[in-house]
């Protein structure tokens, strides 16, 4: 089975190259519909399937700058994007990211960078997926409320309102956001970009992981919005961490190309997804693939502790990732298709 395998000459590492497509593809449907470049899924995955974790992360970010622009154009044309608020975000997360990029070269010379970082990783895959449940479960409430009082919960209501506390600090300068519909401090999305920029730099992530659930409950935007404006984000900071990181020698180039050809066609299938699945929908899904990624992770982390499951441990966490993009992947482009017969045969009737 040696010719499944291809040597990675920068990383100096032999790489399953059918991982790579599957991740390509998978997380293109994945960041496109979701609204982030999907490296909260591709860098722990790339690890699991060999690379060191300072070559996921470069690697990652060179494959998802080129995706993130796609899927951004394609967001732009269903209006989903708020380019006031990404070119706000823009300063903090740019700095941020530096800092984290500049942290992860610190721990990879005093050898800590694989345990950090996937510690990491499931701190906040477990916060993520508490907040995205638990927002979920406070809607529901709401809806159960209001049907005991004969009424409807209206369509654009949330669970969880942070985001009320914080539109009323009155920091000048103020700005209105008309796409997102939202009147806040400018110093509101600053100060979120700049910590999602310093996560993207040391998690080798767009930022999108934290980004989109922040514009939705700490920011105020619509579901649909904060996708589209996240994508944006990941563009601008995918094209900034790929050039760091190819500067410092940690961007395997070979990988980023295999997996953003596949990247490309998922992002314009991911989506023309959110144009069918919207609100809560995308939410659920989001968390249940959070769920399934921390776990994917803690399966490498436990490894040191039970030494005698190591190859079942590592070839569970390969099949968890790849399973998991796959069954996300699948799940999205069924529900796409659903709604296009949907809308056609709406405008057949019409």
């Amino acid at each position: 089975m040696e010719w499944l395998y291809i040597l990675m000459p920068i990383a100096g590492v032999k790489i399953f190259w059918p991982g790579l497509i599957i991740l390509g593809v998978g997380v293109g449907i994945i960041g496109g519909f979701f609204g982030m470049g999907g490296a909260w899924m591709v860098t722990p995955g790339l690890n699991i399937l060999g690379f060191p974790m300072a070559f996921a992360i470069g690697t990652d970010i060179a494959h998802m700058a080129g995706k993130s622009l796609i899927s951004t154009m394609r967001h732009g044309k269903f209006g989903n994007v708020d380019y006031k608020l990404g070119m706000i975000m823009l300063v903090g997360t740019v700095v941020g990211f530096e800092v984290g990029a500049q942290m992860v070269m610190w721990l990879e010379r005093i050898g800590n960078v694989e345990k950090v970082v996937r510690w990491i990783y499931i701190a906040l895959l477990a916060a993520i997926a508490w907040m995205v449940f638990h927002d979920v479960a406070k809607r529901r409430e709401k809806e159960r409320e209001a049907a005991a009082k004969g009424e409807k919960l209206a369509a654009g209501a949330t669970g969880v309102e942070w985001h009320k506390a914080l539109h009323k600090i009155k920091i000048p300068p103020m700005v209105h956001l008309k796409e997102a519909g939202v009147y806040c401090s400018a110093w509101l999305p600053i100060v979120v970009s700049f910590a999602t920029g310093w996560l993207a730099g040391i998690l080798g992530i767009g930022g999108g992981l934290i980004r989109m659930p922040a514009l939705i409950y700490l920011i105020g935007c619509p579901t649909h919005v904060a996708v589209g404006t996240d994508l944006f984000e990941v563009m601008i900071s995918g094209l900034y961490g790929a050039a760091t990181y190819t500067y410092k020698g940690r961007t395997e180039l070979v990988a980023a190309m295999i997996m953003l050809v596949g990247a490309s066609v998922g992002a314009q299938v991911g989506a023309v997804a959110t144009k069918y699945i919207k609100g809560y929908g995308i939410r659920i899904a989001f968390g249940l693939a959070v769920v399934g990624c921390a776990l994917s992770i803690l399966m490498k982390l436990v490894q040191p502790w039970l030494p005698q499951f190591k190859s079942v441990l590592d070839t569970g966490a390969t099949v968890l990732v790849l399973g998991l993009v796959s069954c996300m992947s699948l799940y999205i482009f069924v529900r796409m298709i659903q709604g296009v017969k949907m809308e056609l045969a709406r405008k057949k009737a019409a």
